[in-house]
This record gives structure tokens, sequence and C-alpha cells, in this order.
């Protein structure tokens, strides 16, 4: 089972991920670090948050010594040192089923 650590607001309802993936939360950056430095068996990062990625990606790479490979949806600008899915944040479904399939070609 792969765990992916998904920044920004989560959605009401959230879809089911694909069973081969466990949703963590973290609301900002502050808190994604922290869960980083916390829990070691975090497989990827996904930021859901247009706004906040400059942030959230700069205090990765500044705090976590071996971060995970961290993910944006479909349509965000594209940062260094991340991967653009094809899907958007708005289809959460189609976004983890993209997020599955990326991780498993890791």
């Amino acid at each position: 089972m792969l765990a992916v650590l998904v920044v920004g607001h989560p959605p009401d309802a959230e879809p089911e991920p694909p069973s081969a993936i466990e949703i963590l939360h973290a609301r900002n950056s502050d808190e994604a670090v922290e869960k980083l430095g916390r829990n070691r068996r975090i497989d990827a990062v996904l930021i859901l948050e247009a706004g906040e990625a400059v942030a959230t990606v700069a205090a990765i790479r500044e705090d976590v010594v071996a971060p995970p490979p961290i993910f944006l949806p479909g349509g965000a600008t594209p940062l260094p040192g991340t991967r653009i899915l094809p899907a958007p944040a708005e289809d959460e479904e189609a976004l983890y089923r993209s997020l599955a399939e990326a991780l498993g070609s890791i």
C-alpha cells in the first residue's frame, strides 16, 4: 500500500482512492513538513492548493532531507522538483487514479 500526503483543503465528499493508496491530509505547508518529518512511510506528496504550491514545495525541500516525489494536479504551474499529473484538482477520482499510475511507474 502506498501512502500519499495530500496538502490542501480536503473536499467535503472525498472520493475513495484506489485500494493501493492510503490518503493522509495536511492543511498547509507547516503541517505537511511536520507529517513528513514524523512519518517516514509517506511515498508521495500531492499539493492541491495552487496558491500554496510554491511555499509548500520550498518548505518541503528546505526541511525534509530526502522528500518523496511531489505531484501537482493538471493545469498547475510547473515547479522545479515536481511532477504534473494529467487530471485536474477538481476531478479527485481521476486525480487519484493518475497518481496511482504515476506511483506505479516510479
